[in-house]
């Protein structure tokens, strides 16, 4: 008799264990979806901040700003070579006048200066023109700044959004599962 009853319980234990972990997964999934939500909101706020795009923007101007200071025609840059050829070619000089070296190895020396001091002569000629040309286009950058600004607000609505269609998506997949769990608690239409 007590086997008997511990059957007639267990059909009816079954669809309740069943609804128990339906709502449980339902709760998991609303407080996932109420978290998704909440960092959508944020993320579609500061994809749509004026304010970021401007400080973004103000940020690249003073990136841009600080380059071509060191790369202006009496910029850091341009003086570097000049302060290398000019130690070159005062070591020249310096070896000349030197009596400490035998005539070999003075000669020597100064064939190795002279030498140097020609491969600083291309390199800075090299770095002059790489210097220049970096110039120009980061002026042409200087001055479409404000079309560059207008760049980072699409690529920011972009980003918007891609958040919206993924939060859509999540909805709706939450919405499938909640009308099925309201299908599976639903009773049986009379007649079937």
């Amino acid at each position: 008799m007590v086997h008997l009853a511990a059957q007639d319980r267990g059909p009816a234990v079954a669809p309740v264990e069943e609804f128990s972990r339906q709502i449980e997964t339902l709760k998991k999934t609303f407080a996932d979806l109420n978290k998704r939500i909440e960092t959508s909101v944020k993320a579609i706020e500061r994809q749509t901040s004026a304010e970021d795009s401007r400080r973004e923007v103000e940020e690249l101007r003073d990136i841009v700003s600080a380059l071509l200071g060191a790369v202006a025609d009496n910029g850091e840059i341009s003086r570097l070579g000049a302060k290398a050829l000019e130690h070159a070619h005062a070591k020249q000089k310096s070896l000349r006048e030197e009596a400490r070296y035998t005539p070999e190895q003075r000669d020597f020396l100064l064939h190795q200066w002279e030498k140097l001091a020609l491969e600083t002569e291309t390199a800075t000629a090299e770095l002059d023109n790489a210097r220049t040309r970096f110039a120009k286009v980061l002026r042409i950058l200087q001055t479409n700044d404000d079309y560059v600004g207008e760049l980072m607000e699409i690529r920011q609505g972009n980003e918007a959004l891609k958040v919206i269609r993924d939060l859509a998506k999540e909805i709706h997949e939450t919405s499938d599962m909640l009308n099925n769990f309201i299908n599976t608690i639903s009773p049986p239409r009379s007649g079937t």
